[in-house]
């Protein structure tokens, strides 16, 4: 049989969860000749290079910072991705024919479900990037209002200055779609009142590395139930799975 290659692109992404969990389950499933590897590139217009350049590339995971700059290069995008506007898993046709698929906003709903209860109504969403992009997609499906939060604000969204008491009494979602917090920056979170989370707030960060992010571990302290982006990168890798074999 043939090699089938599947593989991440991104940048600087040496410490990413993908290659491992795919060479995991590759074992698991006794595929001897399925391998996933990393594809750090400096920009996005050395995809198509790239991809012309690996004999038996199948499919892609995309991460930080290409979700958004890809779509351009793709020859097709699913329906859900076209709404989200970014993208994270590709699949690449015999004839070289790219698809663009967002597989992050299922993950991100599929993990948040089990911690919402009735009075969890309304989302804050730090960050603006293409993950947020799917946070936002997957909270109007669970039909939980939001509002983005951005370093300076303005009239369409909060600045983190603007996060008062009465803000957070009435978003009882915080999530962290930035990178602000990622190994070896663990030192490193958003600028919010921490006081301000209590027992009715869900922190959520979209981090996994490490695995209790300084946003995590002081929402905690306050109360906070606590969720790292570990669960949702499983639920998303899955789904990506399913499409490469569709």
């Amino acid at each position: 049989m043939k090699n089938k290659i599947f593989g991440l692109v991104g940048r600087n992404i040496s410490y990413s969860f993908s290659a491992g969990y795919f060479k995991k389950k590759f074992e698991k499933l006794k595929l001897d000749n399925v391998s996933y590897s990393n594809f750090d590139i400096d920009e996005i217009e050395e995809l198509p290079y790239l991809i012309k350049n690996t004999k038996g590339l199948k499919g892609l995971n995309v991460t930080i910072p290409y979700k958004e700059e890809i779509l351009p290069l793709l020859d097709k995008l699913s329906k859900n991705a076209k709404i989200i506007g970014a993208v994270n898993t590709i699949t690449i046709s015999k004839k070289g024919k790219l698809k663009g698929y967002n597989t992050d906003y299922y993950g991100f709903k599929k993990s948040l479900q089990p911690l919402l209860e009735k009075h969890h109504k309304k989302a804050l969403i730090l960050g603006t990037g293409g993950a947020a992009k799917a946070v936002a997609f997957a909270l109007r499906k669970l039909k939980i209002e939001y509002d983005f939060v951005s370093r300076s604000g303005n009239e369409e969204m909060y600045g983190y200055a603007d996060l008062t008491k009465d803000v957070f009494n009435e978003y009882h979602i915080i999530i962290n779609t930035s990178p602000v917090g990622t190994f070896p920056d663990v030192e490193e979170c958003p600028e919010l009142n921490y006081n301000l989370f209590t027992k009715k707030h869900i922190a959520y960060d979209l981090v996994y590395n490490p695995e209790e992010t300084r946003f995590l571990r002081q929402a905690k302290e306050n109360g906070a139930k606590t969720m790292n982006g570990y669960k949702m990168l499983v639920y998303q890798a899955e789904r990506a799975w399913k499409i490469w074999n569709k």
